[in-house]
């Protein structure tokens, strides 16, 4: 706790040791420590847009988004620029993300280019980011973050596809590495992407995993929870294990039960009760008012 609190970076042993504890109270106290250190009390939240690549857009993106994300995998690279050109004009001065490395890979394969062209294209039409980078489905991550900052992707999100949670420790250290080389990364999203109905997660691996990815990459600023995908109680708990920022939450400020259950005011709320200051920011990490 004394190393942590001063900025002291844990051994991957270490990190090895904490992931294989069962006691998670004293692990998680340690992610609180680190992430107070980082940000304080402020917790950063991100509403955004989904909206499928082939659908009318303007009707699904609320002007109380400050994301416009992309779903759905487009089956060539013209049918993927339109999608991003389409958004963008949507989207105004509010970033446009969409698709995943699995993607950009396809496209390049089916004869639209090398991936490097591939990411200039959807760069020069408007895409801010890529949705998706799962660490566990990418062959050369150093590989993909250098394509990736170099076609002007400065603000890379890290994510996980599926991987178990013993498989995760290392991948969160390999991303701490990539950030001490080039500091692109600005956030770990380190719960799976893809959920399995037969084998689902637990609420106690999952804080784990949050509290694990937080001290493996002090040098990342954020640890994110997916509101959507988890769920207002499991990412209230994850804040007081490492995490400081709430990714995917709804821009709906409709409220048929009254202001207090409109989703907005639940996200505030849930973060307040835990003790923490929300913060809005927009797509591009940048705080709002």
């Amino acid at each position: 706790m004394q190393r942590v609190s001063v900025g002291e970076r844990l051994s991957p042993e270490e990190i090895a040791g904490l992931a294989e504890a069962p006691d998670i109270l004293p692990l998680g106290m340690l992610a609180d420590v680190l992430r107070r250190r980082l940000h304080d009390k402020a917790v950063t939240y991100l509403r955004v847009a989904r909206c499928a690549f082939d659908q009318i857009m303007a009707e699904a993106v609320s002007p109380a988004a400050r994301e416009v994300r992309l779903t759905g995998a487009p089956d060539t690279l013209p049918i993927a620029v339109s999608a991003v050109s389409r958004a963008r004009g949507i989207a105004g001065d509010r970033a446009v993300s969409g698709f995943s490395w699995g993607d950009v890979e396809r496209l390049a394969r089916a004869g639209a280019g090398s991936v490097s062209e591939v990411l200039g294209e959807l760069r020069t039409a408007g895409l801010d980011a890529v949705a998706e980078l799962p660490m566990d489905r990418i062959d050369s991550l150093d590989e993909a973050v250098d394509l990736l900052t170099a076609a002007g992707f400065s603000r890379l999100r890290l994510t996980v596809d599926s991987a178990a949670a013993a498989e995760r420790p290392a991948l969160f250290l390999r991303a701490a590495v990539l950030q001490e080389r080039g500091g692109a990364i600005q956030a770990i999203n380190p719960l799976p992407m893809v959920l399995n109905a037969m084998r689902p997660t637990t609420g106690y691996s999952d804080v784990k995993m949050v509290a694990i990815a937080r001290l493996a990459a002090p040098n990342v600023a954020m640890i994110q929870v997916d509101w959507l995908r988890y769920g207002p109680k499991l990412a209230q708990v994850a804040l007081t294990f490492g995490a400081d920022d709430l990714d995917n939450c709804s821009p709906s400020d409709d409220a048929p039960d009254g202001k207090r259950r409109a989703p907005l005011e639940e996200i505030r709320r849930n973060v307040d009760a835990a003790g923490f200051t929300p913060v809005e920011r927009d797509g591009r990490f940048a705080v709002v008012g």
